[in-house]
């Protein structure tokens, strides 16, 4: 009886129908004539935090709670596996860190709400608890890897009867305990997704807009009283790709809670996934690679960041905006493509799309674990996704300026240098034919050299820079490993390219 599941599981899960069906679709066709890039302005048009590339590690993996590797399905917004927790005092982890920073670490999750602090009542069933110990060793993690830390509050499971009436017994008792330890809370958030809670915990969890505002203002008051220095950020909401934050009144609450909150935030944040993986029970763009590999996939990102820029502008006009929680595809990634080359080229569009967009801090989720973390979480292997931020942290630097590309395919992205004078133009080539560039003159002539990424295939697990395998080597890579790449004019096709810009 064991046979059909499995062979079901198999077919599920073979890389080689992904490629069967990339192969099947339509090819772009290459433009007739040389693709233009063009400088609009001289001076920057927005300015990033300098930990903008900052990354997660999902509560569910700190206290050993449900997890989506090998999981299959879905319950209400967890995997279906337990996972013990994550080891933080390991030399190789502490490295991979210290290549992506300086970054912000989120502690958030699905299980962020259930969750509780050292001890659990004793009427409950195989609770969830965060230890002491392992609250500790968290600390000590971000403290030794120059981390600044963003902690997701539990808010709880409660009935709606009793939104608006929010109490923290149970986070004071975290708080206090923080604050005597000298240990360094920089942000603070109430609750993982709160316009998601009717899919996460049930219909009768869902909060509407205006009480939970006042829950809100409540657990400001508390953190404050503990961390008179903290930044407060919400609401993290969820949006979906091509719904947005989906239905009114029920889950579309951002506009109601930024409207009824009493506090001044200091960030707005939201939550944002391009695609479902096939253990999503609602599926608005699943994750196939024609998806991946498509613009058109892109820019849902764009239209909703405008969308809570025009909200902060108009409730908390004093606070930064941030991507608070993104990765390839929810509920864990998209096994056998979430981890591959193919899978790279929405994050680069995403971090450049979010500087140019005046998001301050983009949150990977995340760093360890899953089909769509950075690093395997059994074996830590950095994979694609973790060298494009390796490379994105050497190059991009904070200033932004305004490109534009003649053709959606190519897509283009200026910021000032990372170390040093000048600027670095990202280009990312999504033919899969080889295409030849029209800089204009600025452009043209301030490009010296740079670094090229790209892959055997697009479903490869390993990467290149300018033809050479990209190795960890113990964390001693550097780019001085690499060999510099003059620029001629052509871009490799499906490649990720960084250029030193004299400009």
């Amino acid at each position: 009886m064991e046979f059909l599941p499995r062979m079901i599981s198999l077919l599920t899960h073979n890389p080689w129908r992904s490629i069967v069906t990339w192969l099947r679709s339509p090819t772009r066709a290459l433009p007739a004539q040389p693709i233009t890039v063009t400088l609009q302005h001289w001076q920057p048009v927005a300015e990033v935090d300098e930990r903008y590339l900052s990354f997660s590690i999902d509560i569910s993996l700190l206290a050993g709670g449900f997890w989506w590797e090998g999981a299959l399905d879905v319950k209400r917004g967890l995997g279906t596996l337990r996972v013990p927790p994550i080891q933080l005092d390991l030399k190789k982890l502490d490295k991979l860190v210290q290549l992506l920073g300086p970054a912000y670490l989120r502690i958030g999750g699905s299980e962020a709400d259930k969750i509780h602090y050292f001890n659990a009542p004793a009427d409950e069933d195989d609770p969830l608890i965060l230890t002491r110990d392992q609250w500790d060793n968290l600390h000590a993690f971000i403290q030794r890897n120059d981390l600044r830390f963003m902690f997701t509050c539990k808010y709880g499971l409660f009935n709606r009867r009793h939104h608006g009436s929010w109490r923290g017994d149970e986070l004071n008792t975290l708080l206090q305990y923080s604050s005597e330890q000298g240990y360094n809370i920089d942000v603070f958030e109430l609750g993982n997704e709160l316009n998601a809670y009717w899919a996460f915990h049930g219909l009768l969890s869902q909060p509407r807009a205006k009480r939970l505002a006042q829950d809100y203002d409540r657990f400001c008051v508390l953190v404050l009283s503990h961390f008179p220095n903290a930044r407060l950020c919400g609401p993290g909401s969820a949006f979906w790709p091509r719904l947005g934050e989906t239905i009114r009144p029920i889950s579309n609450i951002t506009p109601g809670f930024l409207s009824s909150l009493k506090t001044r935030l200091d960030i707005v944040d939201w939550h944002y996934y391009p695609f479902q993986s096939e253990r999503s029970p609602l599926r608005t763009r699943a994750a196939h690679l024609r998806h991946l590999l498509n613009p058109k996939s892109f820019e849902d990102y764009r239209k909703f960041s405008h969308k809570l820029s025009e909200l902060r502008d108009r409730f908390q006009p004093q606070a930064e905006l941030w991507t608070g929680e993104t990765g390839s595809a929810q509920c864990g990634g998209q096994p056998e493509l979430s981890d591959r080359w193919a899978s790279s080229f929405w994050w680069a569009d995403q971090l450049g799309m979010g500087a140019r967009c005046g998001q301050k801090v983009m949150v990977r989720q995340s760093l360890v674990g899953g089909d769509y973390g950075m690093v395997a979480r059994l074996t830590l292997k950095p994979r694609p996704d973790y060298w494009v931020s390796w490379l994105w942290g050497q190059m991009m630097g904070q200033q932004v300026f305004a490109v534009e590309s003649g053709n959606t395919s190519l897509r283009c992205y200026l910021h000032s240098a990372r170390n040093g004078e000048g600027k670095t133009l990202m280009l990312i080539n999504l033919h899969d034919q080889a295409v030849q560039l029209d800089l204009n003159r600025e452009l043209q002539t301030s490009i010296r050299q740079g670094y090229v990424m790209t892959a055997k295939t697009v479903v490869s697990r390993r990467v290149r820079i300018n033809g050479m395998k990209v190795k960890f080597n113990s964390g001693r890579i550097q780019l001085a490993d690499f060999p510099t790449q003059p620029f001629d004019g052509n871009l490799p096709p499906y490649s990720i390219s960084f250029w030193h810009c004299q400009l």
